[in-house]
């Protein structure tokens, strides 16, 4: 494992730093953090999309696309830098990791050249963004046995079902939906891949209120909405090969990125400055234990994000890291959380970042696979334990029992 970065790498660092130093709004202060990427107010969403627009127009704006559409084919180690070299910077909000980091990819992969040559430039721009439509109330962790359909009705496709937990529907112009369009088959196999209008006549959206206040997802309705079959990416009945590089994709952008909101460091400075029986929070025993061990969670995360940092470097695939960082990494940040609260007292009911954080910390348990999705990922593919049974597999779609029968 190798710390350091290597000449072509700092030379490639020193450029991003370069150019943040002159084009951003300055560098993060001491104790402060970035704003998290809600943007239920439509002229942060307008500040975020300019800065968005001022790296492609600089040729910063998702670094590892290849040049014709718009990237510089950047290495993965370098865009790890240049993410490591902005996150240091008083920026807008990131509302662009869903379409740049999951959808764009699958896009590039598997569209067609008239879908690449019309949405990706103004994707990677930040003039459209995107939303990701895949969770539904009965198929979250299981996704295959999604029941939003899709039927062919000439040129067109109609869609019926619901979506849910879908981030930033609310001011996105386009979203990624996989449908039902054929329940004889098995579930993987019946699945299709479209690009949707989030403003085409039949789309409802409604936002959940969370208990922290925020209102970052929605639920998405579609009744009726029609599709053009160009909107379709890859063949009919074949979008489970689409829905697991836009998977693969999230895994890596949820698990590798840092988490906004107050960390070990804003945690320290707390318990120096609360009080419990007389004295500073830090010099009670039991409390320096418990730092002692965040601290030593948090270091094996550093570590083990290192070693995908290496890989990259390297060249070669990272292994499994980022299923590791999001498990351990999401409920350590809610038993941080509810520490600080803990050490706050009645306090902690009006701390604001940390009460956010703590009742935000659950949501970032859920999305990007759950920490039971990631623990059987964790037994299959490293500890190579035998996977779980799964008995509907083979069946056909509308054979698979899916609740009570009157």
């Amino acid at each position: 494992m190798d710390f350091n970065d290597t000449p072509e790498e700092a030379a490639f660092r020193e450029e991003a730093h370069a150019w943040l130093e002159a084009h951003a709004e300055g560098r993060l202060g001491p104790g402060e953090t970035k704003p998290l990427p809600e943007a239920r107010d439509p002229e942060a969403v307008k500040r975020a999309q300019a800065w968005q627009a001022k790296k492609a127009d600089a040729g910063w704006a998702c670094i590892t696309w290849p040049v014709e559409y718009g990237g510089r084919a950047a290495t993965p180690i370098q865009n790890v830098i240049w993410n490591q070299e902005e996150a240091r910077y008083r920026t807008p909000p990131n509302i662009f990791t869903i379409g740049q980091g999951m959808l764009g990819p699958t896009i590039l992969k598997h569209g067609t050249e008239a879908q690449k040559s019309r949405y990706v430039q103004p994707l990677l721009r930040g003039d459209e963004i995107w939303c990701q439509l895949f969770s539904e109330p009965g198929a979250g962790s299981d996704l295959a046995a999604l029941r939003t359909t899709a039927v062919r009705d000439g040129d067109d496709w109609v869609l019926n079902g619901q979506k849910i937990w879908t981030s930033g529907a609310h001011y996105c112009a386009f979203g990624m939906i996989v449908t039902r369009t054929d329940p004889t088959a098995p579930k993987h196999a019946g699945i299709t891949y479209f690009i949707v209008d989030m403003q085409a006549p039949g789309v409802e959206i409604r936002a959940i209120q969370q208990m922290n206040g925020a209102a970052a997802f929605n639920e998405v309705f579609f009744n009726d909405v029609r599709v053009p079959d160009a909107g379709r990416v890859g063949e009919v009945n074949d979008g489970w090969r689409g829905a697991i590089t836009t998977l693969m994709n999230e895994r890596a952008a949820l698990g590798g990125g840092a988490a906004g909101g107050p960390g070990l460091r804003h945690l320290l400075e707390l318990t120096r400055e609360v009080e419990i029986e007389g004295g500073r929070a830090i010099d009670d025993p039991a409390v320096r234990q418990q730092l002692a061990d965040f601290y030593v969670r948090q270091k094996g995360l550093e570590y083990t994000r290192y070693r995908t940092l290496t890989a990259l470097s390297r060249g070669t695939t990272p292994g499994p890291e980022n299923s590791m960082g999001k498990l351990v990494g999401a409920r350590l940040r809610q038993e941080m959380s509810g520490f600080a609260l803990d050490l706050q007292g009645a306090a902690g009911l009006t701390s604001g970042d940390w009460q956010r954080q703590y009742l935000g910390a659950p949501g970032g348990r859920l999305a990007g696979g759950t920490d039971e999705i990631l623990r059987n990922i964790i037994a299959e593919r490293i500890l190579r334990l035998p996977p779980e049974m799964r008995v509907d597999k083979e069946v056909p779609f509308q054979d698979v029992p899916s609740g009570p029968k009157s």
